[in-house]
């Protein structure tokens, strides 16, 4: 494949780690990053995502060099970048709008960056780009002939073909359709495995950044609120934000009330009870909150069992028999999603619980108006401290603390130069 030079030019080494040292931004009295220290491996997708105002474009910028930290340090591949000029470090930024030279060809938009630094080979090292990104039969066309998947997968040629050490990724789908997006999703990833170059990913997505990243980085009010792999984040959230913005969760006040084996027994209100195992828990005492998945939970019509679908023995915690009894209320919202129906169960002193039940053909119909009990097993629920706002994470605002975004010019797009 034409694009092989790319990849060993590129891949060679894996991309470089990125490190953030207390790395701290303020604007006047608006801190948007505060004190963050984050190390994204080298050879690894990594995404930023929260919402609006986090904090987390304000930080890709520090590191593209288009913002000067108030304090702290960046660091690629070892280096102290700094105080480096954003042309001068070894990145390259995709943008959201795609900054394409509308009267020239898709080659010439990919070569222009290389031809103007006077590197030899520049519309062989752009076909070659335009190779990897699958458009290499489209090279002879203008920007205005291609879609919105096409034209940002130029503006990735663009940046790849300069070889960056690492690659930023600004909301780069934001302006796509569903369709395109998850297209693209599938491409970016595909491209990173096979460039081995360093992805920052900066979204607000929730799906997006947990289909595409090897590690994902949680972002609320400047700083970091939970890292890991996906699956980690989703599974077991450690605080509500994570809880509720990653996906959805019923989130349950309750009191520890007993021990039995690893699990702490835990009143909820309502009459609930509930096995939380020890090693999920972020509270052992006291006052918890009890978590879990609107998928996780089980619809059981009244007067009916149910227990034998609740039961779940691949958990280690030795409860696989246990069943946790989340309450009993009524169905106030049936809402069919395809794969699966979703439900709204009002529960005395609970409030308002979601249920996702998919759709298998032999599954229990229930209805509006149904009165029902809440189950599920042990080992898929999660515990958090007692205290913590419930509410964290449900809305999002726009940002008072980071720079209203603008536009870059194909020029400044491919020197890096250009807020995203």
């Amino acid at each position: 494949m034409a694009a092989s030079r790319i990849d060993a030019e590129a891949g060679s080494d894996g991309g470089a780690d990125l490190h953030l040292e207390r790395v701290t931004k303020a604007f006047g009295p608006a801190v948007a990053v505060d004190d963050l220290t984050l190390t994204v491996p080298a050879g690894s997708f990594f995404a930023l995502l929260g919402p609006s105002g986090c904090g987390k474009t304000t930080t890709l910028r520090m590191v593209a060099g288009l913002e000067a930290p108030s304090a702290g340090r960046v660091l690629i591949g070892g280096q102290d970048v700094t105080a480096t000029r954003p042309h001068q470090r070894p990145v390259n930024t995709v943008f959201q709008s795609y900054a394409l030279f509308p009267h020239m060809n898709v080659v010439a938009n990919v070569a222009f960056g290389l031809k103007r630094r006077g590197q030899k080979d520049a519309v062989r090292s752009a076909r070659e780009a335009l190779d990897l990104v699958e458009l290499g039969h489209m090279a002879e066309r203008k920007p205005g002939q291609l879609s919105g998947g096409q034209q940002q997968r130029v503006a990735l040629a663009r940046a790849l073909v300069n070889r960056p050490s690492v690659l930023l990724l600004d909301e780069p789908l934001g302006a796509l359709d569903l369709k395109l997006r998850r297209q693209m999703q599938g491409e970016l990833t595909r491209i990173q495995d096979d460039v081995g170059i360093t992805f920052l990913h900066v979204t607000h997505d929730q799906e997006e950044a947990m289909t595409m990243a090897d590690q994902v980085a949680v972002m609320n009010a400047g700083k970091v609120e939970q890292m890991g792999p996906p699956e980690e984040l989703y599974d077991l959230p450690r605080t509500a934000f994570v809880a509720n913005f990653l996906g959805q969760s019923n989130l349950l006040p309750g009191e520890v009330v007993g021990e039995r084996d690893e699990a702490l027994e835990v009143s909820l209100p309502g009459g609930g009870r509930a096995l939380l195992p020890r090693s999920r828990a972020a509270a052992t005492s006291g006052r918890v909150v009890v978590g879990v998945r609107p998928e996780k939970v089980h619809l059981v019509p009244q007067g009916a069992d149910g227990s034998g679908d609740v039961r779940d023995t691949d958990g280690d915690e030795g409860l696989g028999d246990a069943v946790n009894d989340l309450g009993t209320g009524r169905v106030v919202d049936v809402a069919f999603a395809g794969v699966s129906t979703q439900y709204v169960v009002d529960v005395p002193g609970a409030g308002r619980l979601s249920v996702f039940a998919q759709n298998l053909g032999s599954s229990v119909r229930v209805r509006r108006g149904d009165r029902v009990r809440l189950a599920c097993a042990p080992a898929h629920v999660f515990g958090l401290a007692g205290d913590v706002d419930l509410s964290a994470g449900l809305g999002t605002s726009e940002p008072a603390d980071e720079r209203a975004a603008v536009s870059p010019s194909p020029a400044d797009a491919d020197e890096n130069v250009g807020v995203g």
